[in-house]
């Protein structure tokens, strides 16, 4: 049995509501995958350091004290997503940020976190 609604009638208030147009069921799907790479803290710190600087695999894994094995794993997932790119000097490769909307999503996300 379906059980009627006792709301008022807000119909062409939310017709009004300039709303993300995730009706588009492939701009819904991409956007869930964008920020399913957000879902891993390992990414979330390398993120972070390529805020400071542009950096190479061994830099990166130095930092945060992992393998270049796993920081290349995440690297690749990164650049996948167009969160990272790469520039190439020589036989290095460094990494940054693809753009700033990437270090704004970072505070944006950590601003959330520590709202009381």
């Amino acid at each position: 049995m379906i059980k009627e609604c006792n709301c008022k009638n807000r119909d062409e208030e939310l017709e009004k509501l300039n709303m993300i147009d995730v009706e588009n069921l492939e701009d819904s799907f991409r956007l869930a995958e964008f920020f399913k790479v957000f879902g891993d803290s390992t990414r979330i710190k390398i993120l972070s350091a390529l805020q400071m600087t542009e950096m190479c695999v061994c830099d990166i894994a130095d930092f945060l004290e992992m393998t270049p094995s796993a920081i290349s794993h995440q690297l690749r997932v990164l650049k996948q997503a167009k969160l990272v790119k790469n520039r190439r000097e020589g036989k290095v490769i460094f990494y940054s940020l693809d753009d700033h909307h990437i270090e704004l999503i970072l505070k944006v996300g950590l601003d959330h976190i520590h709202e009381e």
